[in-house]
């Protein structure tokens, strides 16, 4: 499994923590599918004649969604949306789904609800990477992941109302690990430990709510889980290469079975509990006799990794898929193969529908094929059956020798269409637009301060269009960008965020003058939180600009300890003013149209809340009741009041006449100006001090000078020069040049363009200038 940081538990950490920053995935105008690849399915059949069965899928987006089968094909029935990374598993018990993700959580969901998560359990403090059930005991639930944490949940228990904090809200009521940092109205009771010696033990420090029980045993990562239907024996497997069987009631270890060379990635057990069934990265698949306590047969039908199983319910043919990307029908008894289809992707999932099984693969499809659920021989039967071997290398020899079996279907029966995967992208130098790649060969443009797609350019040269579209322009990077969840993830952290600014007229906004400075960060956000902003009701007695909380990390709602060189930042209030506004206002809750979301496929926000952990929202449905609690309270001072931290976003540099030009110098030192100001300015600034002698911004005592708002009259160019879209100094016939490193700069690049493509140093810029005759 890829390991990547996660934003999941971090109560027992010792580092000092950063500001919580504030993500927002950018979602495809079809929301109804999903953007990356399919980890895990679950299949719940019909209660009555009147209902119909429905397939959840669960995907590395972040998302769950839920297919309804009317008319025997499937169709999109709705989203569960809440984890923050991937989603590794889910299982159906009883009318609760229950899911379990990369972001160290388990949720609870009401299967047939409207997205609606009804609990979030935080027992886990790595990735929890696997499920599984009783089919006969709806209450009982087993839960595995990294690091080797395997827990054992009642879930009725667990959902059962717990004391809590008039603060806590009901989605996120949680259950956190007792050996960390508890949060504010987190439901804990006593943890039965299960230690090396069988002998449970208990923690008594938190008395007031539900704790699983904990099975210690695996001292490495686990990957699979699988219970008998009465719920008395449950086995786990992982990086150890053994499987391990448990009694579930109580924690305690029953064997140990050994013979795999490598990971174990899946289990199946029968509902006697008898035999188990389990697939390798060694590419063997093995029957065991829990009663004998041994193997009692192998089979060798994969040439690589076995990833995913699927029994019949008689436990007498097991579908198997991997990372030969081939789905294999084997009987148990009589060893007879046969390969059923061959897809595009490594398989990861299989779920057994009647007469359709079920394939999740790397990519964001579903695929079903025939199955004949209740006579597998008949597929069997209609050909290209051989012998498995018990050796993984027969296998492995016999593809090598060119006798690979043909496909007994060659197209599905079944399509649930996704998105074409994001797997490569560039943020261009205008800080704006981001150039992707899918895997459809589809090239787009992204605006990521809007959230849309602004061009698609089909399938072209990702490289050529790149430079292409390449600008000599410098913005400094203000947000960082991944495409884990197959989409694109813009990541926004204070005070980082807040140091690009552009002037408004380059964004084509109105009612600016061409001085008026637009800071992205606050903008993109104001967008971002507008639904938000229209909805929020003010708490009565709160000051417009008091410094917000940020945050509860313990009981007894004491502010959280943050890094203080971070939270003492000064935040600066933006006031609308002649040079910012030009007697243009605005309302806190209103944004300009170039920074609107759409809401047709609104982003989803995702951050950390002070109380239950991280959280995934789309804008929309943000119903104006999250505060400091929920977002993080610098996005809160920002929205609302236009207060953040001041960036540093001068450039220092020095001004001398070129060498051997007959003009007077007309600064001693150095001077200092925004990064954004336009060359243009720097020639009004010269102009105005020594041909006119009295400059509108005169030099200040500490060196900076004032480039802003006075204005020169050169001599006018035609009068068809004064078209439409012409730039303010584009009209006049400039007498000044200024250079640097002997190159004249156009009077539309600003300094920090000219420090990062002509200076190209570390130290202070410097410029020149000299005079050019009129023409």
């Amino acid at each position: 499994m890829h390991r990547v940081g996660s934003a999941g538990n971090t109560a027992s950490s010792t580092r000092p923590r950063k500001e919580k920053r504030i993500t927002y995935v950018l979602n495809d105008a079809d929301d109804t599918k999903h953007s990356a690849g399919i980890n895990c399915l679950a299949y719940l059949k019909a209660s009555t004649s009147e209902s119909c069965d429905y397939i959840f899928s669960g995907s590395r987006d972040g998302t769950l969604k839920r297919w309804a089968f009317n008319d025997q094909s499937p169709s999109f029935s709705g989203t569960f949306e809440s984890h923050v990374d991937w989603v590794n598993d889910a299982i159906i018990v009883g009318d609760t789904l229950v899911s379990c993700s990369s972001d160290t959580t388990i949720k609870a969901w009401n299967c047939l609800s409207d997205d609606v998560c009804t609990r979030t359990f935080r027992q886990h403090s790595d990735y929890v990477t696997c499920l599984a059930g009783a089919e006969k005991n709806k209450n009982m639930v087993a839960s595995g992941g990294l690091i080797g944490e395997v827990f054992i949940w009642d879930i009725e228990a667990a959902l059962s109302p717990v004391i809590k904090s008039s603060d806590t809200t009901p989605e996120d009521e949680n259950v956190t690990n007792g050996n960390s940092g508890v949060p504010l109205g987190a439901p804990m009771s006593t943890l039965r430990v299960v230690s090396s010696t069988n002998n449970i033990t208990g923690n008594h420090s938190n008395p007031n709510g539900y704790s699983p029980i904990s099975a210690k045993g695996h001292k490495d990562s686990v990957y699979a889980l699988a219970m008998n239907d009465a719920g008395t024996i449950l086995v786990s497997g992982g990086t150890e290469k053994v499987v391990r069987v448990w009694d579930p009631r109580t924690g305690s270890k029953n064997m140990k079975l050994k013979g795999h060379t490598d990971n174990i990635r899946a289990l199946l057990i029968d509902s006697t509990g008898r035999y188990c069934l389990s697939g390798s990265s060694d590419s063997m698949i093995r029957l065991w006799d829990l009663g004998q306590q041994r193997c009692v047969h192998s089979y060798a039908v994969h040439t690589d990794s076995v990833w995913a199983l699927a029994a019949t319910s008689s436990f007498t043919h097991v579908y198997s898929g991997g990372r030969d990307q081939s789905l294999y029908l084997t009987d148990l008894s009589t060893r007879e193969s046969v390969l059923v289809c061959n897809n595009e992707h490594p398989v990861l999932q299989l779920a057994l529908q009647d007469d359709t099984i079920w394939v999740a693969t790397t990519d964001s499809s579903v695929y079903g094929w025939p199955a004949e659920g209740h006579a597998p021989h008949k597929v069997l039967q209609k050909g290209g059956s051989f012998l498995a071997g018990n050796l993984s290398f027969s296998r492995a020899r016999a593809s090598l020798e060119g006798s690979a079996p043909v496909p007994v279907y060659k197209e599905p029966s079944f399509t649930i269409p996704g998105l074409p995967v994001i797997i490569q992208h560039e943020i261009l130098n205008n800080r704006r637009h981001v150039l992707t790649k899918d895997t459809a060969g589809s090239v787009k443009l992204w605006d990521i301060t809007k959230g849309i797609v602004i061009e698609d350019y089909g399938k072209v040269s990702f490289e050529e269009k790149k430079e292409e579209l390449f600008e000599r322009v410098s913005i400094p990077s203000w947000f960082t960008m991944d495409t884990r969840l197959g989409c694109l993830s813009v990541h926004l952290e204070t005070p980082q965020c807040f140091s690009a600014e552009m002037y408004a007229m380059d964004l084509n906004l109105t009612g600016f003058n061409e001085d008026a400075k637009i800071n992205l960060a606050h903008e993109t956000l104001k967008g971002l939180l507008h639904h938000w902003l229209i909805k929020r009701k003010p708490k009565s007695g709160n000051s417009g600009n008091h410094n917000l909380s940020n945050g509860v990390d313990g009981v007894g709602g004491k502010s959280s300890s943050t890094d203080p060189a971070v939270r003492n930042a000064p935040l600066t209030r933006v006031e609308s003013s002649d040079a910012d506004m030009a007697d243009h206002s605005q309302s806190s809750a209103s944004t300009f149209s170039v920074f609107d979301f759409p809401t047709d496929s609104p982003p989803s926000i995702i951050t950390e809340g002070a109380q239950n952990g991280p959280w995934r929202k789309k804008i929309i449905d943000l119903d104006g009741t999250e505060d400091e609690k929920d977002l993080p309270w610098w996005c809160i001072e920002c929205v609302i009041n236009s207060r953040f931290p001041k960036e540093n976003t001068k450039c220092s540099f020095f001004l001398q006449p070129l060498e051997g030009s007959p003009v007077p110098s007309v600064s001693q030192g150095k001077l200092s100006a925004p990064r954004i100001l336009r060359i243009h300015k720097v020639v009004n600034y010269v102009v105005e001090k020594f041909l006119l002698d009295k400059p509108s911004d005169p030099a200040s005592n500490d060196g900076s000078f004032g480039l802003g708002t006075g204005q020169i009259q050169f001599p006018a160019l035609g009068d068809n020069s004064l078209r439409a879209g012409l730039k303010p100094w584009q009209k006049y016939k400039p007498t000044i040049e200024v250079l640097c490193n002997n190159q004249v700069l156009p009077p539309e690049m600003s300094l920090a363009t000219v420090r990062t493509y002509i200076w190209k140093k570390s130290e202070d810029l410097a410029l020149q200038y000299r005079i050019v005759q009129s023409r």
